[in-house]
């Protein structure tokens, strides 16, 4: 229990990362507010098969809305009182080429990806995190982001993720460094879980070539769950600015 009496918000909460890691930080004894668009019922089932007694909170709406982040923020710290950990997990991911994209899929991808990242960053950090000089950012980007997505199947077909949804989990990296370097003297530690291959709606239907990879499955949202589990605790506060691969070693560039 050693995330007791702290708040962590998680967006996307209502399946995959967002529910496992929203299970897992509720496992260590955090108070949870579960944010998305779409009911976060299983989870809470999740949670209370793991934790009976856990505080969770539902917040359900637009994070691409500046005002329902600050309406969500607003309820957490009325409800729980200091907010300690966000986790910026939601997403959306277009798998269309540059040839075929559209500005509805792109800024879809860029305005859930990004825009809400820096959303709930500003909300959380201004004022709560500032003034108790405290807390864990992570923001689950992808190894996408890195090499610009990796091939699916073995056609080379575009099933992969497309450039907007590259371009932005490039974006959530470099946000992710610029946040670190900002708030670390204040006791505000960003990092970034970045996922290879995982078993979430996203990656539904689509053949992934796991032979490039060393551990040769498809990771799980658990997998990812500890990843973030570790940047939010306390124990992880000497470690800033850094993106973690969890992609069973499909890259080591």
């Amino acid at each position: 229990m050693r995330l007791k009496e702290q708040t962590a918000i998680i967006t996307g909460a209502a399946s995959g990362i967002g529910a496992s890691a929203a299970c897992r930080l509720a496992n260590e004894g955090a108070n949870v507010v579960l944010v998305d668009i779409n009911s976060c019922s299983k989870t809470i089932e999740s949670i209370r098969q793991l934790q009976p007694d856990a505080n969770v909170l539902e917040c359900l709406g637009d994070i691409r809305d500046p005002e329902f982040v600050k309406a969500a923020v607003a309820r957490a710290s009325d409800t729980f009182g200091e907010l300690h950990i966000l986790v910026n997990n939601a997403g959306t991911c277009g798998r269309v080429g540059i040839k075929d994209m559209v500005l509805d899929v792109w800024d879809r991808d860029l305005d859930t990806n990004v825009k809400a990242t820096f959303l709930f960053i500003q909300s959380v950090v201004y004022p709560h995190m500032l003034e108790q000089q405290y807390g864990r950012i992570i923001n689950i980007s992808s190894i996408s982001g890195i090499n610009g997505g990796a091939v699916s199947g073995e056609d080379g077909k575009h099933n992969r993720s497309g450039p907007a949804y590259a371009a932005s989990k490039g974006a959530v990296i470099a946000l992710t460094k610029w946040v670190a370097k900002e708030l670390g003297p204040m006791g505000i530690t960003c990092n970034s879980v970045a996922p290879g291959a995982t078993e979430t709606a996203i990656t539904a239907n689509v053949a992934y070539d796991l032979k490039r990879q060393v551990i040769k499955r498809m990771g799980t949202p658990d997998d990812i769950a500890e990843a973030i589990n570790y940047f939010a605790l306390p124990e992880s506060g000497y470690t800033t600015g850094q993106v973690l691969r969890v992609d069973g070693g499909y890259n080591f560039g």
